[in-house]
């Protein structure tokens, strides 16, 4: 946090002291809680709707609960104005901490300006962080947005409440930015009344309370933030006042309830999309940080829509907000009752139906152990073999990655040039397209990649932590079957079944024609590898009988292998593992070792 004094952005005139704040952002409603304990001013006065007093006490009165005052108009019977009255507001704040150090309240706005809850435009406030209160303060009021036009109008009757004060009182006005220049000028003259409202519009205005489901939309800040700051508000020096935390507080929630209701988890790419995507939302709004409605598009777009569900409930979570009230009665709004210009986001939550739920009689299921340590006691560890259907799938995508490698090849080698005597491989359409305004043909020449793979490296961790301890390498079992050197996790540390193991790839490496490959991991040859991928793709060059070796991982290797490749003849053609299916590099990551080869007549019961 930017460390600062209590009085910073404060101005001080007489005995009056103006605390300017930004309505409805919790930064200033601890700041103002702050501000009033350490100084304890006599008067506090705030910018709200004198008329309104009664309601406000009230709602104060069952606070942390959330209320809204709606006003009936006599004029039209069918429409209303909604104002939330909500606990992390600087004003509401202001006058539950003046009732706690016994402070007397003033009302400063003599009238309720329609859309007064959403007035003046105003900086993301997460700029406080690093900027601190003073400065933004100061850099608002120099931009010229100081003065706000619908400020202005109550501007004279705010001062002339304030003028009537106790005179020798230290009053602390809390004031929204947008109306602080306003006021600062009408208090340099004697004001006069203002005028009563000849309608009866506070007459039929009363008071209700807000239904769970609709906080988040009515509210200025994300429920989930205000029950954060409401947990610490009396102990606000261990509360941290900076969004980013806020943020991945409410997006951990939102992950953890996604696993209770889905069985699925998050990956680390899904986190970081959303949190990239998020971002860039916010920054076409002008903001530093997304709000409530970006976090749940870009949980929706990145992973799906059940968990952008659960990114909103998790954002809307009050948990003290009840449905019901014994002395008010509840209301559901919408933002649309509140705010203009909103937003809408449709979410197809997708929940599991009974009757797919429902299996043949039938269906064997999963065997389990009898006791704890059954099946570990069955492991005897004289020996290792791989599941062969597995072994089907390891090797179908090591295929799929050899063709991928040469299409991108072959792609790198094909041009494209204007056509002037051959049409070469045919026309470039989109070349042509491209480059219509030219009136011209492009032709395309493509070069096909003749050359094979002679072996692949896929690296999925490079484990500079050394988490993945279990190093082995086995050989092909037929002439289709590849030698494999790979690391993991130690697979006898997770039993699926009798002498069965499952573990997870850190990296492998796969080579033909098998039966060829020294144990890896013992051959000296290779020690110059600082990790374990380096040393896999050390063997790849070595056992490679062809001249291109595919490296697959998150980053190229060092420019040092580039050199060895051309020592040994071979070449490194290296693709980013983004560029490749997560869900397909998932299923590939499981491995299962068995302790003994007649495990594989039983390994299809324990192995789903």
């Amino acid at each position: 946090m930017f460390d600062e004094p209590l009085t910073a952005g404060t101005l001080v005139r007489g005995n009056l002291t103006y605390l300017p704040v930004v309505p409805g952002r919790i930064e200033f409603a601890r700041r103002v809680r702050q501000f009033l304990l350490a100084h304890r001013p006599e008067v506090v006065a705030v910018e709200l709707p004198g008329p309104l007093e009664p309601l406000y006490r009230r709602a104060i009165d069952r606070m942390p609960q959330w209320s809204v005052a709606v006003i009936q108009s006599d004029e039209d019977e069918e429409s209303a104005q909604y104002i939330p009255i909500e606990p992390g507001d600087p004003s509401i704040e202001a006058l539950r901490t003046a009732a706690e150090i016994g402070a007397e309240t003033i009302f400063l706005e003599p009238a309720v300006r329609p859309g007064s809850q959403s007035l003046g435009r105003y900086p993301d406030t997460a700029s406080i962080e690093y900027i601190g209160f003073g400065r933004f303060v100061d850099e608002y009021r120099v931009a010229g947005s100081g003065k706000h036009q619908a400020a202005e109008v109550d501007a004279n009757g705010m001062a002339w409440k304030l003028q009537g004060a106790v005179p020798f009182a230290s009053v602390c006005v809390v004031v929204s930015l947008s109306s602080l220049d306003a006021l600062l000028d009408a208090m340099d003259l004697p004001q006069e009344e203002p005028t009563k409202p000849r309608t009866r519009l506070f007459e039929n205005a009363d008071l209700f309370n807000l239904h769970p489901d609709c906080l988040a939309e009515v509210g200025t800040e994300p429920p989930f933030y205000q029950e954060m700051y409401e947990n610490a508000r009396h102990d606000l020096d261990g509360f941290v006042s900076d969004r980013r935390i806020w943020q991945s507080a409410l997006l951990k929630d939102a992950e953890r309830e996604y696993g209770i209701n889905t069985g699925e988890s998050m990956r680390s790419w899904q986190r970081i999309s959303v949190a990239r995507f998020s971002r860039n939302l916010a920054a076409l709004d002008g903001d530093l940080l997304p709000g409530t409605y970006d976090l749940t598009l870009a949980a929706r777009s990145i992973v799906d829509d059940n968990y952008g569900y659960e990114v909103w409930q998790t954002a809307n979570r009050f948990s003290v907000q009840q449905t019901e009230d014994d002395a008010l009665e509840t209301v559901n709004i919408s933002g649309d009752d509140l705010w203009l210009r909103t937003r809408k986001l449709r979410i197809r939550r997708r929940l599991p139906r009974v009757k797919q739920m429902l299996q043949p009689a039938g269906l064997k299921r999963r065997k389990r152990e009898e006791y704890e340590g059954e099946w570990a006691s069955q492991t005897d560890g004289t020996s290792i073999c791989s599941y062969p259907p597995e072994d089907l799938v390891i090797e179908n995508f090591g295929l799929q990655l050899k063709g991928f490698a040469n299409r991108t090849i072959s792609e790198e080698r094909s041009h494209t040039e204007r056509f002037s005597t051959s049409m070469l491989d045919g026309i470039d359409l989109r070349e042509t397209v491209r480059n219509w305004h030219e009136g011209a043909l492009f032709v395309r020449e493509t070069a096909k990649h003749s050359g094979d793979i002679g072996a692949v490296v896929i690296i999925f961790d490079e484990d500079r932590e050394d988490k993945y301890s279990y190093l082995t390498t086995w050989l092909g079992e037929h002439q289709n079957e590849s030698d494999m050197a790979f690391y993991s996790t130690a697979p006898f540390d997770h039993i699926v079944g009798p002498g069965i193991g499952r573990a997870e790839y850190g990296g492998l490496l796969m080579t033909l024609p098998p039966r060829r490959m020294y144990n890896v991991w013992d051959d000296p040859d290779y020690d110059l590898a600082e990790t374990k991928a380096e040393r896999l793709l050390m063997a790849a060059l070595d056992y490679s009988i062809h001249k291109d070796v595919l490296y697959v991982a998150k980053k190229p290797p060092r420019s040092m292998f580039r050199q060895l490749a051309a020592r040994c003849n071979r070449r490194i053609r290296y693709i980013p593992v983004g560029q490749l299916s997560p869900t397909q590099l998932k299923k590939v990551r499981v491995v299962h070792v068995l302790d003994s080869y007649k495990r594989r007549a039983t390994a299809k019961q324990y192995i789903w």
